[in-house]
């Protein structure tokens, strides 16, 4: 079966009425393109879709990660969609292409990525999930309970493949630097990081063992900070991630009920706002409470010879009623604060948004005291 990239491409193009959503014909757009790329075998095989007002692409091939014929092919679709929702003044056209052309890879300029390669198994799940109006470090605290904690994931007691835990390559998202720590002996080192969100983002798990690299990967997360990129606030980053389950992994199962809790996450209005991240089904990937409440969705696919098989579309269960009531109740709560924090996020976060500007006109209001 061999080596086969799984490559989660997307980018916020354009959207109808706001920041809610994308049109159908922007999807059959990205769909017509990368059909003719299957066609002529530069990917094996594709899926779009779309979270609130980001366009998802995953795409799946044998180049390798970080391919420029594949990266080309996606930045070219999203220029294609782009103009469209320029000739229908569709808000926020093209918003996180931060360049007219293409330099030989999309990380950098503007879209957000996560993109792996691994060994083909017998039996493949393979999980893709994509959320709006939130950060990278989103997935901080469901990737931990998943891949870290046995009271979420039973594996790590129960299955021998398992229980020798999992190591977490943590990103720097401002310094752009990487670190590596193991779990379960380095656990209480990985949430001193991990628990500073505005500041370190987890970007790759893998399986402990003496496989491959390709054979031990287990997530990776898109940790690209679109406001530091461009240097001033142009929409939140609203990052994908890719995660392998069974045999050896966390089950299906296990990993979807890392999303149980509807913790807060930073974005929301005008990225500058906390709230509880709601795992919702496709259907209701359309926030427009407040821009909001930042959501979450999940597709399963199997992988067969490269083949997409699916999805199923993973918080489309009545199981996840209840979280989704209690998200409305903290997004209530959160709400009730107006600009004071908590719900106004920290003013290191704040830094790329609008209020900097703000802030800058009262300086001159400001006098030496006595006190």
């Amino acid at each position: 079966m061999g080596l086969i990239t799984v490559s989660c491409i997307k980018a916020d193009v354009g959207s109808l009425s706001g920041h809610i959503t994308v049109l159908p014909e922007m999807i059959k757009m990205m769909e017509d393109h990368l059909d003719a790329a299957k066609k002529v075998g530069t990917i094996v095989d594709y899926h779009v879709f779309n979270c609130g007002d980001d366009l998802e692409t995953v795409m799946t091939h044998r180049k390798g990660r970080d391919n420029a014929e594949v990266h080309k092919l996606a930045w070219d679709g999203f220029m294609k969609v782009a103009n469209y929702a320029r000739s229908k003044k569709l808000y926020a056209a093209g918003q996180d292409l931060l360049s007219d052309s293409f330099s030989g890879n999309v990380r950098g300029q503007g879209p957000g990525i996560a993109e792996m390669t691994f060994m083909e198994r017998k039996s493949d799940p393979v999980l893709i999930f994509a959320c709006d109006k939130t950060e990278p470090a989103a997935f901080n605290l469901p990737l931990f309970k998943v891949f870290a904690d046995p009271f979420t994931t039973a594996g790590l007691v129960i299955d021998p493949k398992a229980t020798a835990g999992f190591s977490f390559e943590i990103m720097d998202v401002y310094k752009h630097l990487k670190a590596t720590l193991h779990c379960p002996e380095e656990m209480y080192a990985l949430l001193a990081l991990i628990g500073t969100t505005s500041t370190y983002a987890i970007k790759r798990i893998y399986k402990k063992g003496s496989e491959s690299p390709e054979e031990r990967i287990a997530a990776e997360v898109c940790t690209e900070k679109l406001n530091v990129l461009a240097g001033q606030y142009v929409g939140k980053d609203d990052p994908v991630c890719i995660v392998r389950a069974q045999s050896g992994f966390p089950s299906v199962g296990e990993v979807i009920e890392g999303f149980t809790l509807g913790h807060l996450v930073s974005g929301w209005m005008r990225g500058s706002h906390k709230g509880p991240l709601m795992p919702v089904s496709l259907k209701y990937a359309t926030p427009t409470r407040f821009d909001g409440p930042p959501r979450v969705v999940g597709l399963g696919f199997q992988i067969c010879n490269g083949e997409l098989i699916g999805p199923k579309d993973l918080f489309d269960d009545v199981s996840f009623d209840h979280v989704r009531e209690r998200c409305n109740l903290i997004a209530d709560y959160m709400r009730m604060h107006g600009p004071f924090e908590p719900h106004r996020v920290s003013e290191k976060e704040l830094e790329y948004t609008t209020l900097p500007d703000v802030l800058k006109k009262l300086e001159q209001r400001f006098k030496p005291t006595e006190e």
